[in-house]
This record gives C-alpha cells, sequence and structure tokens, in this order.
C-alpha cells in the first residue's frame, strides 16, 4: 500500500487530500522532528510532505528507501532539500509558489509601517504605564512618501511589496539577475545591488538563500546603506549577517530594520533582541489561516499528481 508522510499538523483540508492516496501516517507532535524521529517516521514512504525545517539530505533519503517518489515541501523556499540528491535518486521535489504572495507582502509593509512609525517602542511606553503626554516633538518617526523601496529579488513577493509601496508614494527599484518587464510588471528600475543600497531609504529582501545570497548583507554592505535607511528582510534569515546587522543598529549605521527571519531560526541574536530601533516577529510571513491551508492543500496535491503518475503543480526546477 502506498505511504504517505506529513511531519507535521497540518489543516485538514490538506489532510482531506492525502487520505485517498493511501496509509497516511501524520506526526502527533506539532513540533519538529530530531533527525532521528524524522528518518525513523519517513521509512518505507512514497511521498512525505515536509515542512521548512525538515532537512532532506542523503541521510533523510536512505531512511525513506528506493520506494520515495515526492518530497512536497510546505515553503516556497526548499534551502532544506538537497535538490540534487533527491534529483539523482528520482525523487521529485515541490514547493508552494503563489498562494503565500500576499501575506508575506502585507508582513513585509506591516514591518516596515511598525519600524518607521515606532509602533512597537509606543506600545512597550503604554503597556508600562511610562508617564507621557503629546508634544510637537514627541516619538517621532519616518514617513514613507518620497523614499526609494529597493527590492532584492523582484519575484512575486518582491513585486508585491512594490505595489504596496507605489501606493504609499515611494519609488521602486529592484536588483535582479534578469530585466523584469511585462504588463503585470510595477513600474521600477533595475539597479546593481551596490547602487540600490546606497540610494533606497529601505531595502526589502526577497531573494531565496543560496550559497551565492548567505550573508548578501555582510558587514560591508550594511555600512554602504544610508544611515537613514530601514531594512526588512521576510525572506530566509541567513540572507543577512545577523551579527554585522546588530552592530550597525548599534551604531547608527543604518536607522532600523524590521525581521521576520532570523539566522539561527528559532534563536534570535541578543544584540537584536535589546535594540529599540528592530521590529521582529517569528516567522509570521505566510501566517494567514487562509494562506497556511493552501499552502498545505498544495503540497498535498503536488503529491497526489505524482503518485497518479501526473507532472507536478509546482515542481522544483
Amino acid at each position: 500500500m502506498t505511504r504517505v508522510v506529513v511531519t507535521r499538523v497540518v489543516p485538514d483540508a490538506a489532510l482531506a487530500e492525502l487520505a485517498p492516496l493511501g496509509d497516511l501516517w501524520v506526526s502527533g507532535e506539532d513540533r519538529a522532528l530530531a533527525p532521528a524521529e524524522l528518518h525513523d517516521a519517513v521509512r518505507g514512504a512514497d511521498a512525505v510532505v515536509t515542512m521548512l525545517h525538515d532537512r532532506v539530505d542523503d541521510a533523510f533519503l536512505d531512511a525513506a528507501g528506493p520506494g520515495l517518489r515526492v518530497v512536497a515541501n510546505v515553503a516556497v523556499g526548499y534551502d532544506n532539500v538537497d535538490v540534487e540528491a533527491c534529483r539523482r535518486r528520482g525523487v521529485v521535489v515541490t514547493n508552494t509558489p503563489g498562494v503565500l504572495v500576499d501575506a508575506t507582502a502585507d508582513l513585509a509593509f506591516a514591518l516596515l509601517l511598525g519600524v518607521t512609525r515606532r509602533v512597537r517602542e509606543g506600545d512597550a511606553l503604554l503597556r508600562d504605564r511610562t508617564p507621557w503626554s503629546w508634544s510637537m516633538s514627541f516619538m517621532l518617526g519616518t514617513g514613507l512618501q518620497g523614499r526609494r523601496l529597493g527590492v532584492v529579488g523582484y519575484g512575486r513577493i518582491g513585486q508585491a511589496v512594490a505595489r504596496r509601496a507605489l501606493a504609499f508614494g515611494m519609488s521602486v527599484a529592484y536588483t535582479a539577475r534578469h530585466e523584469v518587464t511585462g504588463p503585470a510588471a510595477p513600474p521600477a528600475v533595475r539597479l546593481p545591488l551596490g547602487e540600490l543600497l546606497a540610494t533606497s531609504g529601505v531595502v526589502s529582501l526577497h531573494c531565496p538563500l543560496t550559497p551565492a545570497t548567505r550573508h548578501l548583507l555582510d558587514r560591508d554592505a550594511l555600512r554602504s546603506m544610508r544611515r537613514d535607511a530601514f531594512l526588512v528582510n521576510t525572506s530566509r534569515g541567513p540572507v543577512v549577517d545577523e551579527a554585522a546587522l546588530a552592530e550597525a543598529l548599534r551604531e547608527g549605521w543604518i536607522a532600523g530594520a524590521g525581521l521576520d527571519v532570523f539566522e539561527h531560526e528559532p534563536a534570535v541574536h541578543p544584540g537584536l533582541l535589546d535594540a529599540p530601533n528592530v521590529l521582529l516577529t517569528p516567522h509570521l510571513g505566510s501566517a494567514t489561516h487562509e494562506t497556511r491551508e493552501a499552502m498545505a492543500v498544495l503540497a498535498a496535491r503536488n503529491v497526489s499528481d505524482v503518485l497518479g503518475g501526473r507532472p507536478a503543480r509546482t515542481p522544483v526546477t
């Protein structure tokens, strides 16, 4: 009988898609499985629905055995999957692009508004019952109108953030491997990364994590940004050198940051936790009821397609 493994609790709508496919095993622990637990769970599997914290490597594939046909990753990013190792063994890898575009773009802009308008500081002041009174200079923030948004990685999410920025009166620049054109693309100018960092009032990261993008924003890159600039990261934590960012915020190389992802997630650099000019959220980019269900259902349908002998809907190529 076909065996389908789901490594963590997912919405019921996804389980309804998977149940008819055969013997369905779902982890009863709503937590990341330790490597040994994960390898035990996937033994003999024909299909595995994985999460972004599950490491799919040779050890995982050895544990699953030769019958494994598809790994459906419930995420857009797939830096947790050794795609080449899967390819060598004939295992199809899928991800969940498209369905989380708006949710992630909304959160990126929420972080931007929150840090530029000092929302966390104001909330903390009131909750701490600190005496206050209105004045012309009280808790001044930064407006967005007329500032440049620099988008690093101009895919669907980056373009969705750009549309929101244009609605707020910002201009948009982006850096990407290729020119992005067409009627659906928001108006923007393509710049080399160095020029984008040096001229943007806000830099928003939307690139995948690859060897080329790991620590893309290192100490030198952060020092090249404007002192009144803000950094937003809703892509992957290791794109930013977290220790260098903590130094940048402490020393005033940049004005502030909004971060949803972290280099050693779930740990956060203590220098970021102590910084007043950073807004932090625990990887909430896709965290709406509608989006998480849509992601899980898409992963389940990819499994159904591959096991049914059909092409996957969203294969990683």
